[in-house]
C-alpha cells in the first residue's frame, strides 16, 4: 500500500507532468472508484471535470489533492492505485487495459489515467471551501514533521489509549501518513515492541518514537519511498528506501543491531516485523 513517502513521490511526478493542463474529457469505467453505483451516476462526475484546469497537486497524509479551477479532487490510492501519464506523441500506442478505471483526456492531447488492480482506491470531488471540513471529518492527525507533529500532544494522546501501539499508529489519528512499512521501521528504531500498550510506554520511549517517526518518514521521502511489490511513481520510477529497511520484510534474517532473528507476527490483521531482543514490550 502506498504510504506517505510513496504518495509524496506520486504528487511530485503529477505536478511535473500535468500541472497547468486542462481536462478536456473524463471517462469513468468503474463507478465505485468515484463513489457512484451506476455508470449514469458516474457520468455526472465525469462531466464536472470537463474544462477544469489542474492548478496544483498537493498531499495530506496518504491523500492526493488535485486543486482544479473551481473544485478539488481528492484521491486515495489504497492498496495498488496508481496514475499513469501518456504524452500526446505516444497516444497512438496506448491501449486501455481492464485495470484502468478512469481516464482524463487533456486539451493538449495527452492522457492521465487511474489504474487500480484491486479497485480499492477512491476519488471524489468537493468544493474548494470544504477541504478543511473534509479532513476534519476524517479525524486525520498531524503530518509527521517537526513543525506539526508535537511531542507533548503525542504523549497526551497515547496516555489515553489502552491498545497496542502499532494499530494505533496505523489509524492515522495521532499522526498521518504511516502504514505497515513505516510503523514497523519506526518502532524498531525506537526500541518498542509493536504489541506494547500505548498507554504503558514511558515518556522517554515515546520521545524516541516521536523522533523515529519523523526521521524514518523524512528519509523515505528523500528516497522516493519503498518499492516492495508493484509501486512505481507517476514517472515510472521505483523508490529506493527498501534498501534501508531494518525489519520490514526481513523475517528470519539477523537484526542489524544485535544479530537476533527478525520475527513476524500478525497484529491487527497486518504482518508485523520486529526484533525480539531490541524491542521491549510495555504492557
Amino acid at each position: 500500500m502506498p504510504e506517505l513517502p510513496e504518495v509524496n513521490s506520486v504528487m511530485l511526478g503529477l505536478n511535473q507532468l500535468v500541472q497547468g493542463k486542462t481536462i478536456k474529457k473524463a471517462r469513468v469505467y468503474w463507478p465505485r472508484i468515484v463513489g457512484r453505483e451506476t455508470f449514469e451516476e458516474a457520468q455526472s462526475f465525469a462531466m464536472e471535470l470537463a474544462n477544469q484546469q489542474i492548478q496544483l497537486v498537493d498531499r495530506r497524509g496518504k491523500y492526493l489533492i488535485f486543486y482544479l479551477s473551481d473544485k478539488i479532487m481528492i484521491s486515495h490510492l489504497r492498496m495498488e492505485g496508481k496514475y499513469q501519464y501518456i504524452p500526446k506523441d505516444q497516444i497512438g500506442d496506448y491501449q486501455k487495459d481492464k485495470h484502468t478505471h478512469l481516464e482524463f483526456s487533456m486539451t493538449d492531447g495527452s492522457l492521465l489515467n487511474y489504474h487500480d488492480v484491486r479497485k480499492f482506491g477512491r476519488i471524489e470531488l468537493i468544493k474548494k471551501e470544504s477541504i478543511e471540513v473534509f479532513f476534519r471529518d476524517k479525524k486525520l492527525g498531524p503530518e509527521p514533521i517537526e513543525s506539526e507533529f508535537k511531542l507533548e500532544k503525542f504523549q497526551v494522546s497515547l496516555a489515553k489509549i489502552n491498545r497496542a501501539i502499532k494499530p494505533v499508529l496505523l489509524e492515522q489519528k495521532v499522526v498521518a501518513g504511516l502504514g505497515n512499512i513505516y510503523v514497523d521501521e519506526s518502532l524498531f528504531r525506537a526500541g518498542i515492541h509493536p504489541s506494547s500498550l500505548a498507554s504503558s510506554i514511558p515518556p522517554h520511549q515515546i520521545k524516541r518514537l516521536h523522533q523515529s517517526i519523523i526521521q524514518v518518514i523524512a528519509e523515505a521521502v528523500e528516497a522516493g519511498g519503498s518499492s516492495i511489490r508493484t509501486y512505481r511513481n507517476t514517472l515510472g520510477e521505483a523508490g529506493k528506501f527498501q534498501h534501508a529497511l531494518k525489519v520490514y520484510g526481513r523475517k528470519g534474517q539477523p537484526c542489524v543491531n544485535c544479530g537476533s532473528s527478525i520475527e513476524k507476527i500478525q497484529l491487527a490483521q497486518r504482518g508485523t516485523h520486529y526484533c525480539p531482543n531490541c524491542q521491549k514490550i510495555y504492557c
